[in-house]
């Protein structure tokens, strides 16, 4: 009987292992029917429950993100109608980084600062630089003007071709321009004629945005004073002070890729001067209304002696007759050459080669109380390396180096032995000399007249521009 009810009774099998909320239930001994339902029953119940807890759990955690959400997205509108409104308290690193974009934005082009220090370049970044002042040519003889050439196509296309080059001489003429407003504003009697020199040279550099030979200053600054009428600027330990009875021409140059700009003027400050400068600047802007394409250089010349010698001047109780210094000239300008080969006389009777068209000239004109005539005299400042020099074999190492610097930082431009000492060369001075005896480079020493005199000078310089005759260097001053 017992062996029957043992084979009714079903064989239990092993429960598997079961995971609950990610935890293994632990293998169990079969147990009677009864617990094991009872087991079962409370297990389900405890397994809603934890699911209930959790599902809740879940629910709070997407409220808060919800929450935070809305947070950030009303912070965000609230950043972006500070931002419109110009509001520059906002905290938000966002909107702080919004509108230092929209400040860059807004920003214009730069303005000149005082004292200037911005290139020029920087002031005209699409490369438009300002033109000077545009002549017609002056009426020939015949009674023709010249006024065609403004308007023909041939002579338009001629001068566009020639723009990158019209364009040079006016980003150097710009950059001059500003330099001597700037000079005339802190120029005064007490102050050493080098420190008048270098704070303009500093200024001009700039302006300039000095590079090499592609850029740069085209010749010393001319500083002369009362008898002496050029080519003065002072050496290293010269202890000259401006006075209040002096007259100073100032003379500097600036250039674009060799494009030269030369251009002077005087200062005073005593007022007994003014019809001495008034002669001379009016002889100059003689000159330039008289210069043109096919005009004799002879005929420029005598325009300017008569305008000249048609001034007088009272100092001190004595008349002088304003005089032209008969053997100090303008000239033509070159790429990287000061004096071309032309020279426009400032008396009658000078050559009657003409000038020509796409020439560059500079138009100076000096006046003197004195003789009219100059000399070399005083310690020489100025030196140019021969535009025309061929190779010469040098064996001296200090001169064969001197000649490696001149070549690298000037070229065929002018300098000085101020410009000298800068670059650390001051011990050269022999060697220069050397140079100077083997004809490489050239010494220009200062131009005087009779001591006691006064001489003035005014300059500008023109391009012969196939449609017009345009002063690039005029400005507001002159």
């Amino acid at each position: 009987m017992a062996d029957v009810v043992a084979e009714q009774v079903p064989e239990q099998k092993e429960v598997p292992t079961r995971e609950v909320n990610g935890e293994a239930d632990d293998k169990e001994e079969p147990e009677p029917v009864g617990e094991a339902t009872k087991k079962k029953r409370k297990k389900k119940k405890k397994s809603n429950k934890s699911v209930a807890t959790g599902g809740d759990a879940e629910a709070d955690e997407v409220a808060e993100v919800t929450e935070v959400t809305k947070q950030l997205e009303k912070q965000a509108i609230e950043d972006k109608e500070k931002d419109e409104d110009g509001d520059e308290d906002g905290n938000d690193g966002e909107g702080a980084a919004g509108k230092k974009k929209k400040k860059k934005k807004k920003k214009g082009p730069k303005s000149q600062t005082d004292p200037p220090s911005v290139p020029i370049g920087e002031l005209y970044p699409n490369g438009a630089f300002p033109y000077g002042q545009e002549c017609e040519y002056p009426t020939i003889k015949d009674g023709r003007s010249a006024v065609w050439r403004m308007s023909i196509e041939e002579r338009r296309a001629l001068d566009r071709a020639n723009e990158e080059m019209w364009n040079d001489f006016r980003q150097a003429a710009e950059a001059h321009r500003q330099v001597r407003k700037h000079v005339r504003s802190f120029m005064k009697p007490g102050m050493t004629m080098i420190e008048i020199c270098e704070r303009l040279e500093d200024c001009s550099r700039k302006l300039i945005k000095e590079s090499g030979l592609d850029a740069g200053l085209a010749f010393p600054t001319g500083c002369s004073l009362n008898h002496c009428a050029a080519h003065y600027t002072p050496n290293a330990g010269d202890t000259t002070v401006l006075q209040y009875d002096d007259v100073c021409k100032i003379d500097f140059g600036t250039h674009i890729n060799g494009r030269i700009i030369d251009c002077a003027f005087t200062v005073t400050f005593n007022p007994k001067y003014d019809k001495l400068l008034e002669a001379v600047r009016d002889a100059t802007n003689t000159g330039i209304k008289n210069a043109g394409i096919d005009v004799r250089l002879c005929d420029v010349g005598e325009a300017i002696q008569e305008v000249m010698e048609s001034y007088e001047v009272e100092l001190d109780g004595k008349t002088y007759q304003v005089k032209p210094i008969r053997n100090l000239n303008g000239h033509s300008i070159g790429q990287y050459r000061i004096h071309a080969g032309k020279t426009v006389p400032i008396v009658k009777g000078g050559e009657a080669t003409r000038m020509e068209e796409g020439e560059v000239y500079a138009i100076e004109t000096f006046g003197s109380t004195g003789k009219g005539v100059v000399h070399d005299d005083m310690e020489c400042s100025h030196y140019m390396k021969n535009f025309d020099i061929g190779h010469v074999p040098i064996r001296l190492p200090r001169a064969k180096h001197l000649l490696n610097v001149i070549n690298e930082k000037f070229g065929t431009l002018a300098f000085c032995r101020r410009w000298l000492d800068r670059l650390g060369e001051s011990k050269y001075l022999m060697a220069l000399k050397n140079l100077c005896d083997l004809g490489i480079v050239d010494p220009y020493p200062p131009l005087c007249d009779t001591k006691g005199c006064y001489t003035a000078q005014f300059e500008h310089t023109i391009l012969l521009r196939p449609t017009c005759k345009e002063v690039v260097s005029r400005g507001d001053d002159y």
